[in-house]
């Protein structure tokens, strides 16, 4: 087990600081995150229009400002349920509501003076999300209309009556430039962590995905490779079993009561050797003949200590633990094969006593192994599921864990390796029981 072992989490990702997500859900979070700016927004417009116009005695159109955060808040309540239902939110959508916003703030603009209001700088934060959240198409887009709105508004709009005093108007001025500052400073800190977030989330899904194509082609390319080699054996295999059968019936060779013994152990060798070859070809999806084997989960596992016990002579002690519950299941060949290499990798390691326990929780089947072997080597933890990261030291080894990662992560399981506390490894795997269960 030299090669399979890591602390990580599933299939070794769920250690993260952000877990990885596609870009679409990666939209999906900003548009959530945009939804609370806009609850936000109304609040803040609901109490400046009430400061303005109570507080600082300042007449305003009331009526027709206050649809603004009433629009904002109905586009709110109408948009959030429909976001949480949905697994991705495109570049179009999260533009639509960035013009939402760029709309109820032209729209209070337009009924408090305009483009000399303070506030009007706003729009710089609406186009740093835009920047932020779109790809540049879009975001270029948003910078043109934000700069026509601004334009309209510097020439058409309700002029904001303020108070008579020169030295009032400028106070209220600087006043209102202040508490601008402030927010927008408040708000870009906030808003743009957590898009950030996002991002490198994403960027860390992209980058999975990435890994996964690469490792999904070495196993093609490895497939391939061994089914050819399959079909390159079967030849000589099953001409070399038929030399076998005539010298059994040849009387000079039978005479020899060692001739005969080591001819009886050649052609059960070449048989061994022919079903090795009829499971690679199985695997591969070239043997259909058969339908699935139907068995139960600790019939399962007992088969797997069986056989392996059988091909290793000088075999460690095993002690296997089953399921209260016994389920049917199928039994999946890539499955078994994996589970082998684990028993492979923990005997070729120096263990003595391998421990099996298989548990099941509501419908999650998990599986582990602990041996008594010498453990992981620390720089093989992080590396967990590549491929060649092994410490035997030969050419092509370490293939073992980069096919059981692959296979559970196909199965929609995961894998889980440490050293033990008291010595030895644990490689434990988890994997839903609907991936087993027979159709």
């Amino acid at each position: 087990m030299n090669a399979m072992r890591s602390p990580r989490g599933l299939l070794g990702l769920d250690d993260r600081a952000e877990a990885p997500v596609s870009p679409g859900a990666a939209g999906r979070r900003n548009m959530l995150l945009l939804i609370q700016l806009r609850w936000l927004a109304v609040v803040g417009q609901v109490v400046t229009i009430a400061v303005v116009h109570w507080g600082l005695k300042i007449p305003l159109p009331l009526g027709m400002l206050l649809l603004a955060p009433a629009g904002l808040a109905l586009m709110n309540l109408a948009s959030a349920p429909v976001t949480l239902r949905r697994q991705s939110v495109t570049d179009p959508e999260l533009l639509l509501a960035l013009f939402v916003d760029v709309a109820a703030l032209s729209w209070l603009l337009f009924f408090s003076g305009g483009a000399g209001n303070p506030f009007a700088a706003l729009y710089l934060m609406q186009i740093v999300l835009a920047a932020v959240l779109l790809r540049p198409p879009y975001a270029w887009g948003f910078v043109l209309v934000t700069s026509a709105c601004l334009a309209f508004l510097a020439v058409w709009h309700q002029p904001l009556l303020l108070p008579p005093s020169a030295d009032a108007r400028l106070s209220l001025i600087q006043a209102g430039a202040l508490v601008n500052f402030i927010l927008i400073a408040v708000l870009l800190v906030a808003f743009v962590t957590r898009t950030t977030q996002n991002v490198r989330a994403r960027d860390a899904y992209l980058a999975d995905a990435r890994q996964q194509a690469a490792e999904q082609d070495h196993i093609v390319r490895m497939g391939l490779l061994a089914s050819g080699a399959a079909h390159e054996l079967g030849t000589p295999l099953a001409s070399l079993s038929v030399i076998l059968s005539d010298w059994k019936r040849m009387p000079e060779l039978t005479a020899s009561a060692d001739l005969t013994s080591d001819i009886a152990e050649m052609q059960a060798e070449v048989e061994r050797c022919k079903t090795i070859v009829t499971g690679i070809l199985m695997s591969a999806g070239e043997a259909r003949g058969e339908a699935p084997t139907i068995t139960t989960l600790g019939a399962f596992l007992s088969e797997i200590v069986a056989d392996w016990r059988e091909k290793s002579n000088d075999a460690m002690a095993i002690i296997l633990r089953g399921p209260a519950r016994d389920p049917r299941i199928i039994a999946d060949p890539a499955l078994k094969q994996v589970f082998s290499a684990l028993l492979d990798n923990a005997h070729e390691a120096g263990a003595e006593r391998m421990i099996i326990a298989a548990a099941l929780d509501d419908d999650l089947l998990s599986v582990e192994f602990n041996d008594d072997g010498p453990g992981f080597a620390p720089d093989i933890l992080d590396r967990v599921g590549q491929p060649y990261q092994s410490t035997k030291g030969r050419a092509g080894a370490g293939l073992g864990l980069f096919l059981l990662v692959n296979v559970m992560r196909k199965l929609g399981g995961g894998v889980v390796a440490a050293n033990r506390r008291d010595g030895g490894g644990s490689v434990r795997l988890t994997l839903p029981l609907e991936a087993l269960a027979p159709k």
